[in-house]
């Protein structure tokens, strides 16, 4: 039998990064979890130094393996996640970086935003675009009639750098600089081979994948032109296939870092004008599947800032913080550390509270923050619902700000709309194994895909040969006896063979059954 039954999943967030190693079943069997340093040299400026992301992705996978006592031989593929629109540039002769990357939450080309946002060619664009739409009513012309640049795509801080970076410059006239974001370098590195490592000939592959390739500004979705790795993700794709969102209308969002609020759109690429982009889904065999995303870049660092001024010590804190108050007595929170996006586009705007009087207390600036978040959700949420014919009757939502129960409560209500909780914060590495599992021939992804898209069904014990009792006497040893029957019972759905159907006690030894089951199945699963 083949040892090669796991996939690894490798996720490059923008302060975190993880490597699990995962089962046929979904299942996390190993996994490492480091810190990533951004590095902040100049107002305005963000970067990851490529050195180190690389040398930490090789630490990360190391460890993991050492500490599981897995070998690499085991894994039969590798899906990997990264956060998107965070590019660098290097050599294509001696494989050296030009720069570092420049994240998605950089703002140095604001000047170049702003420029070129205003000038003649990009008026022209969208008036030129918007004629031709009138006569050929192709959706392409419709969405670059109300196009507009922006920091968080690649196409400006790009151009920045080729103005700035002299070595980039000559090697690009030389034909000699190969682009690409964290997907391209990671996998540029991951399969250098033996000639560069003995004779320091770079032999990497470059390449990317559609859903990354699609966020940069630089990617058409409508052609569909550029040659594609299908093992890389770009990390709201891979949320949302780890969250099972695969069909047409299925909603999730992430609150991470920032906010991303995604919606399947189909095999169809959707066209708005209020700020809303298509973006890629994922490619798997042919078969593309797209999504209309908005985003607020501030949500987790929003968090991180009002600890680091000592507002707060932990997420969870604020949950109580805020509900020690009925409202926040007029205040609000203008979350632009990094601008505002879509539908508002004001790249100029700068974070600040709004209403403090001398009644004003820490409750309610914490439930403004808190607010602020919700209210940058639902407003995107009013434009998809208007621009789109989709009815929605879920939200699925993920990232470590979805552990905050103030902030889903208030998207339920505001949306009036059901919310539900992914079992787990992080769904983009899920989604990345699910997709490595898929290239890899893996007949069970699809099952547990289906099962996290139909959470709310209820499972069956499949019963062979009849009913399965299981007695317990009042000598047994409850704490290892309720464990072992409630594993039978809850793993994979039930559907094994040792899914017992009831417990044969005495009253005596029913009470306290009862009783361990819940203390226990508290511990595995919460209160929610």
């Amino acid at each position: 039998m083949s040892k090669r039954n796991y996939v690894g999943a490798l996720d490059i967030g923008t302060t975190t990064v993880r490597f699990h190693i995962i089962d046929r079943q979904g299942t996390t069997i190993a996994s490492t979890a480091e810190k990533l340093q951004l590095l902040y040299p100049q107002p305005g400026h963000v970067e990851i130094d490529p050195d180190e992301l690389w040398q930490l992705v090789v630490r990360v996978m190391r460890n993991t393996f050492m500490e599981s006592g897995f070998c690499p031989e085991f894994i039969a593929g590798l899906g990997i996640s990264t956060q998107r629109c965070s590019f660098t540039t290097w050599n294509a002769l001696t494989g050296h970086h030009f720069h570092n990357f420049i994240t998605w939450k950089d703002l140095r080309a604001n000047k170049l935003v702003k420029e070129w946002n205003s000038s003649y060619q990009t008026r022209g664009l969208r008036i030129g675009s918007r004629l031709i739409y009138t006569f050929l009513r192709e959706h392409r012309y419709l969405l670059m009639s109300g196009f507009k640049f922006m920091n968080s795509q690649i196409t400006l801080r790009l151009l920045w750098a080729l103005q700035n970076v002299q070595e980039l410059q000559d090697e690009a006239k030389k034909g000699n600089a190969l682009f690409g974001c964290i997907d391209s370098w990671l996998l540029y590195k991951f399969t250098v081979g033996f000639s560069e490592i003995i004779y320091s000939l770079p032999t990497g592959k470059h390449v990317t994948d559609v859903s990354s390739a699609a966020a940069t500004g630089i990617f058409d979705p409508f052609a569909m032109n550029w040659s594609t790795l299908m093992m890389s993700m770009a990390d709201q794709s891979a949320s949302m296939f780890g969250s099972g969102c695969l069909n047409t209308g299925d909603l999730k969002i992430t609150l991470g870092t920032g906010t991303f609020v995604n919606v399947n759109t189909g095999s169809k690429v959707h066209t708005s004008t209020s700020g809303m982009y298509p973006v890629i889904g994922w490619r798997i065999r042919g078969e593309v599947v797209y999504m209309l995303e908005g985003a607020w870049n501030d949500t987790g660092s929003i968090v991180e800032w009002a600890k680091r001024i000592g507002l707060i010590n932990q997420l969870a804190e604020t949950v109580d913080i805020a509900n020690s108050v009925k409202d926040s007595e007029g205040v609000f929170f203008v979350p632009g550390f990094s601008g505002l996006h879509g539908p508002i586009n004001d790249y100029t705007a700068a974070a600040g509270f709004i209403g403090i009087d001398l009644t004003t207390r820490k409750a309610h600036i914490v439930r403004a923050m808190l607010e602020s978040i919700v209210y940058g959700i639902v407003l995107i949420f009013e434009i998809l619902t208007r621009e789109t014919n989709h009815s929605y009757n879920k939200i699925r939502v993920d990232g470590g700000v979805s552990a905050n129960d103030f902030v889903l409560q208030l998207i339920a209500d505001l949306t009036g709309i059901m919310v539900e909780r992914a079992t787990s914060t992080e769904m983009s590495i899920l989604g990345a194994a699910f997709a490595a599992g898929i290239q890899c021939g893996s007949t069970t992804v699809g099952k547990i895909i289906n099962n996290a898209a139909n959470k709310f069904l209820t499972p069956v014990t499949l019963e062979l040969g009849g009913k399965s009792p299981v007695y317990i006497d009042n000598t047994a040893d409850l704490e290892i006896s309720v464990k072992r029957i409630l594993w039978g019972k809850c793993v994979n759905g039930g559907q094994t063979c040792i899914a017992p159907d009831y417990v044969l006690c005495t009253e005596e030894v029913q009470n306290k059954f009862i009783e361990k089951a819940k203390q226990i199945l508290k511990e595995w699963y919460t209160d929610k």
